[in-house]
């Protein structure tokens, strides 16, 4: 079940695509929009973390640090993020813990394929409680940016 608005956002730690260690708590004091997203290499997913590239200046002019999410291993991550040129944190959650916390994650995807985060954002605000939360179960669709502007800009 996806995490409610109000709700304290669960701790996690995850492994950078710099293979460093990254837990949410590690941004504490800044809000936090925390993307999940199926793979990397795909288009949706590409689309998606290419617009939060070249729009960071608008979550930035919002106080808020941009974190995205996969079950991809740090290592296809950093590739992805080298090729796309993101600039801000990917985590692998190849674990699958974080997803599963979150609500964001399909037992069955596509291709037979089992275990995948499912698209989502979430705003975590400086004090780590949930402001706004979209778990979207067609991988297809993207989240509402503007939803997610608004959210942070109410904080």
């Amino acid at each position: 079940m996806a995490l409610q608005i109000g709700e304290q956002a669960p701790d996690f730690m995850l492994i950078s695509s710099d293979k460093e260690q990254v837990y949410l708590s590690d941004y504490k004091g800044k809000n936090v929009v925390l993307l999940f997203f199926p793979m990397a290499f795909t288009g949706v997913c590409t689309t998606e973390l290419c617009s939060m590239r070249d729009n960071i200046a608008d979550y930035e002019g919002l106080d808020a640090q941009i974190l995205a999410v996969s079950v991809d291993s740090p290592f296809t991550l950093a590739k992805f993020k080298e090729d796309q040129r993101l600039n801000f944190p990917l985590l692998s959650d190849f674990n699958k813990s974080a997803s599963q916390d979150y609500g964001a994650y399909y037992q069955k995807f596509a291709l037979g394929l089992e275990g995948v985060s499912k698209r989502s954002a979430f705003v975590i605000d400086k004090e780590g409680k949930v402001r706004y939360a979209e778990v979207l179960d067609n991988a297809g669709e993207l989240p509402n940016f503007e939803a997610v502007k608004a959210s942070l800009a109410g904080i």
